[in-house]
């Protein structure tokens, strides 16, 4: 999942139905700031084509992003090429070096499949705060909200380019299995792929006690831009053994 041809029309989909990084980043920097003013040191883990970080780079003095797929890690660079971007994995990533902020966006810890693997993401997310640091993850759907059967469509025209994407969403146990069938048509000809994801469907306690596992005291705010909610919290000490 992420490939090239999925890194090419990803900002541009999702755009055309509203979605803002620009407008999420804001909100998300201004909440940050009203808990820790004059934090100037950012992380972005999952930080995909490096969209909210553009955002970000322009609220805090220094930023850097964490991105496991490589096609999109290399949008973000190109967009970025001042800004570190490391290539890393969620669950075990070390930077050696700790941030007033860490951000986990647009559902990107729910890639992981396991309670067990989330938890292992908020602590190494935590043990790159610095004390008094605020961590803000937004989930994808609970799985009391979640639509099995779900259909998304879109269709973008551009001046040299059509998109169309289809989505469905089912439930297989605690996953979300979302496949999307994609045509992108230009100068060049018409192209189709597909490709599947699976999105572990995690509670509200269970992402609460990751944090309070982590050494940071988190609240869920609902009402937030996407819908889905969103989690800030603020490490508060160091983590517990378990």
């Amino acid at each position: 999942m992420f490939g090239p041809q999925h890194a090419a029309v990803y900002e541009v989909t999702y755009h055309s139905r509203g979605k803002s990084w620009q407008a999420e980043a804001t909100d998300v920097a201004d909440r940050i700031l009203d808990v820790r003013p004059g934090a100037t040191r950012l992380l972005d883990v999952g930080c995909g084509t490096g969209a909210h970080l553009e955002s970000f780079a322009g609220r805090f003095a220094h930023v850097e992003g964490v991105e496991f797929a490589p096609a999109m890690l290399d949008v973000a660079r190109r967009r970025l090429p001042g800004v570190p971007l490391h290539a890393g994995d969620m669950r075990d990533f070390r930077l050696g070096i700790t941030f007033d902020a860490v951000t986990c966006l647009f559902t990107a810890i729910n890639f992981l499949r396991t309670v067990t693997e989330m938890r292992a993401a908020v602590a190494t997310m935590a043990r790159h705060l610095a004390p008094g640091g605020v961590l803000v993850v937004e989930p994808w759907w609970f799985p009391e909200r979640f639509i099995d059967g779900h259909l998304g469509g879109d269709l973008v025209r551009e001046p040299d380019r059509v998109v169309t994407r289809i989505s469905r969403s089912t439930r297989q146990g605690r996953l979300t299995r979302m496949e999307e069938r994609w045509l992108v048509g230009d100068a060049h000809g018409i192209r189709e792929f597909t490709q599947v994801g699976l999105l572990a469907m995690f509670t509200r306690d269970e992402y609460l006690d990751a944090f309070a596992a982590a050494g940071c005291e988190g609240s869920y705010v609902t009402g937030w831009l996407t819908g889905r909610g969103l989690f800030v919290a603020t490490r508060s000490g160091e983590p517990s053994s378990n």
